[in-house]
């Protein structure tokens, strides 16, 4: 009976032992899981890339912009003849300006002029020049960028324009719509060039026919930003 007994309580305590070296795994197992894993990566390529400067240049932080310009002005039934003037602008924003302008220039011949050797009576003494001057809404159409190196590029914009004034021609002011378009290209941060197409439409009456005269012009200008 010692024997049975003793043999029991080996059989107890083995099973024991058993449970409690599975129970202590678990534990480690479940230790081991919870614990991220601490892993050193290291880049085994070094990219060695050469970042290439550009320099921009863009509209000074002031907001006003002053003007030169010359070249044609074709009044219908005056021939094409120079034209010069200034212009003032002011920025609102990044989109929409507005500009002022004032030019003249003087009308040649008529072909009736020309064929009578006799001038028009209008057109005695200075009535044959032409003086403009209006008021403009301008909206920057395509504003973007123009590389003339790889290493340098420059501010450009497209934009397009429309405003009324008055025309002083033939003894008479005469009321004018303006519609156009232009090219800015901005060479530094505070100068810029300009190329303009615009139509001065206005009535005129000195042919003996009351009709609307579109005029076109084609100019090209100098700006400074201040």
């Amino acid at each position: 009976m010692a024997a049975w007994l003793r043999l029991f309580l080996l059989k107890q305590l083995a099973v024991g032992l058993s449970l409690l070296v599975i129970m202590q795994a678990t534990l480690i197992a479940e230790e081991q899981k919870s614990t991220p894993l601490k892993i050193e990566s290291e880049q085994l390529i070094q990219p060695e890339v050469e970042r290439r400067e550009v320099k921009l240049d863009k509209i000074d932080t002031e907001d006003f912009e002053a003007s030169a310009f010359f070249g044609i002005l074709s009044v219908e039934d005056f021939g094409a003849n120079p034209v010069y003037g200034t212009r003032f602008a002011y920025h609102v924003n990044e989109d929409i300006f507005f500009e002022g302008t004032v030019a003249q220039s003087t009308t040649s011949q008529t072909s009736y002029e020309r064929i009578s050797g006799q001038p028009l009576p209008l057109l005695a003494g200075n009535n044959s020049n032409l003086l403009y001057y209006n008021v403009s809404l301008g909206y920057n159409l395509l504003p973007g960028e123009g590389f003339l190196t790889r290493k340098k590029a420059f501010n450009t914009a497209l934009y397009v324009i429309t405003g009324l004034g008055t025309t002083t021609f033939a003894g008479a002011d005469r009321l004018t719509l303006n519609v156009g378009g232009g090219f800015r290209f901005l060479a530094t941060d505070w100068m810029a060039v300009h190329i303009d197409v615009r139509d001065h439409i206005f009535n005129i009456d000195i042919l003996a026919e009351d009709k609307t005269a579109h005029n076109l012009e084609v100019t090209l200008g100098l700006s400074i930003f201040f």
